[in-house]
């Protein structure tokens, strides 16, 4: 995510990005802002058993957004005051390293709090995977040209998206597809609607 961010153009900045509201620029932000829950969240441990694991994690909603949220208002306000999208990029590339340095050293087996609840950092670390992969598809869904999410990141958040929906894609949907089709990011085929059978009647499922 992080190379791919750093190899967009100015004008990229400027283009759609796959949530709904926002602009590329706006999407870079939150990275930002996620990147600094991963920091905070790896540093907060938790002496309790754990609440939830990478799958219930997640909160399923029954719409997807619309970019209205006034959390979105404020990631849009945001990201406008960085101006030159050098910022935005020396900034997420200075935060997210530090992110990922901080899981590489994390023990799996750590208690963190966020949220209110407790999780193993192991857990949490793989639900950001997800997360991230998500954004990665969002960050270059009307940039061609832009290089896509690595294939085990790819793999490993259609294993939990799977996990979330309580069955499994078809094989023949790729792990991009997959992702894609599943939380709603763009709508299945006919062909795709019919090899997903009974599991096509409980998409999209909406993650927050």
């Amino acid at each position: 995510m992080l190379s791919a961010v750093a190899e967009l153009s100015d004008e990229d900045f400027a283009q759609p990005s796959g949530c709904a509201g926002w602009l590329v620029r706006d999407l870079v932000c939150h990275l930002v802002i996620d990147a600094q829950d991963v920091l905070i969240t790896l540093v907060t441990p938790a002496d309790t058993e754990p609440t939830r694991d990478a799958v219930t994690y997640w909160e399923v909603a029954e719409t997807p957004s619309t970019g209205d949220d006034p959390l979105d208002a404020l990631i849009v306000r945001l990201a406008a005051a960085y101006e030159e999208p050098g910022l935005l990029k020396f900034h997420l590339d200075d935060v997210g390293s530090a992110a990922g340095r901080a899981a590489e050293l994390a023990d799996p087996s750590l208690r963190v709090s966020t949220r209110g609840e407790v999780l193993t950092a192991g857990d949490y670390l793989s639900a950001y995977v997800l997360e991230w992969t998500l954004h990665h598809l969002d960050l270059i869904a009307h940039l061609p040209a832009a290089a896509g999410p690595p294939a085990e990141g790819l793999a490993r958040s259609r294993e939990l998206l799977e996990r979330i929906a309580g069955a499994a894609f078809p094989a023949s949907l790729s792990d991009r597809d997959a992702l894609l089709v599943g939380t709603g990011r763009r709508a299945p085929t006919g062909a795709e609607n019919a090899a997903l059978g009974e599991l096509a009647a409980t998409l999209p499922l909406v993650l927050g």
